[in-house]
């Protein structure tokens, strides 16, 4: 891996020239870095940006955060996805308030230590938030890197990921720890691209590029095929009483936890008289598919109405102000929002 001696002085220049204006990097503390940090994992940058600002205006310190109700803090990160990150944010913010008297911890391990807090992350916040010469190396990083020493290795495996890590760290910058970092996400990102072509007519290592100079873009990284996900048909049930519609919250643990969901389950399943329910008649009301890290859902959705409004245990009625407002109701069921809505509106 020569050619990562000679980067950091092209790479830091270009990124001085190029690099996007983000509101985390105007205000780098270390809490605005580790809340972007998280919001950014599996997710563009563009659609980060509403939801960090919304965050920040309901949890402006670590103290807050660590107080939010569990359902604001669901319906901040509504649409996000992923919904862990947040949990283990909230659970990172009581161990900062418990261990750290609430003030961030400075150091990698510490930082390292946090719920939900992986290598990169802690490497990411390590170098941008308290300037200190850890790599953060994520998937942008790993395919640059991979690019442009011509390395063949698997970007999704353990060995890969250390020998990148373990290179970078003999090169990074002492002086500008955090920028050298996210100049390697930026170039990641917006030239040297994961789907495409890379723009490499505007890369400023082109010139050390081996991926580059042998005609290998198109090749490289290399990365492992996933397993194909298992798909489940699932018939989702939205039932009404007058101008409100049945939500129930999902277990604590697993798939999209501690949400808000409209009933579902097995379409071979029939739980309504499991539910001491019985809608006058149902009608099918749309279909729609979600797809999981693992598991794609193909989803059939039935209206009815209910003449009680007695639910099973721990179910909620929920007008429109409550779906705008109060309850998180995940992506997965956004196909079905329009004909929830287009019921609710008659009334």
């Amino acid at each position: 891996m020569d050619q990562l001696q000679q980067l950091p002085i092209p790479l830091l220049t270009w990124y001085r020239d190029h690099a996007r204006v983000l509101p985390w990097r105007s205000d780098p503390t270390p809490y605005h870095v580790w809340v972007s940090e998280i919001m950014l994992q599996q997710t563009r940058v563009a659609a980060v940006l509403d939801y960090y600002r919304r965050f920040l205006e309901a949890a402006p310190a670590v103290s807050h955060l660590a107080a939010l109700p569990q359902d604001q803090l669901m319906k901040l990160w509504q649409g996000l996805g992923y919904y862990s990150r947040a949990r283990n944010l909230q659970k990172a913010a009581a161990q900062i308030m418990e261990r750290h008297g609430g003030v961030f911890p400075n150091t990698y391990e510490e930082i390292r230590a946090l719920a939900g807090v992986g290598d990169y992350t802690a490497g990411a916040i390590a170098s941008i938030a308290f300037g200190l010469p850890v790599p953060a190396v994520d998937g942008n990083v790993l395919r640059v890197i991979a690019r442009v020493t011509g390395d063949s290795g698997d970007i999704a495996s353990s060995p890969m990921k250390q020998k990148v890590t373990r290179a970078l760290a003999e090169v990074i910058p002492l002086e500008t720890p955090g920028d050298f970092n996210q100049a390697l996400m930026e170039l990641g990102a917006t030239v040297c691209l994961p789907n495409g072509a890379p723009l490499c007519e505007k890369c400023p290592a082109a010139h050390l590029c081996r991926a580059f100079q042998e005609g290998r873009t198109g090749e490289l990284p290399v990365k492992a095929a996933k397993k194909a996900r298992r798909v489940e048909e699932r018939r989702v049930y939205l039932l009404f009483y007058g101008d409100h519609v049945a939500l129930r919250r999902r277990p604590d643990r697993g798939l999209l936890a501690g949400l808000w969901e409209y009933p579902n389950e097995p379409a071979d399943a029939e739980p309504l008289e499991q539910w001491g329910l019985a809608p006058g008649s149902l009608e099918r009301a749309g279909t729609g598919k979600h797809i999981f890290t693992h598991i794609e859902w193909h989803m059939t959705a039935l209206a009815g109405e209910l003449d009680s409004p007695a639910l099973p245990e721990g179910w909620v009625w929920a007008d429109r102000v409550d779906l705008r407002d109060v309850y998180a109701v995940p992506n997965a069921y956004q196909s079905f929002s329009r004909a929830v809505l287009d019921r609710l509106g008659h009334f």
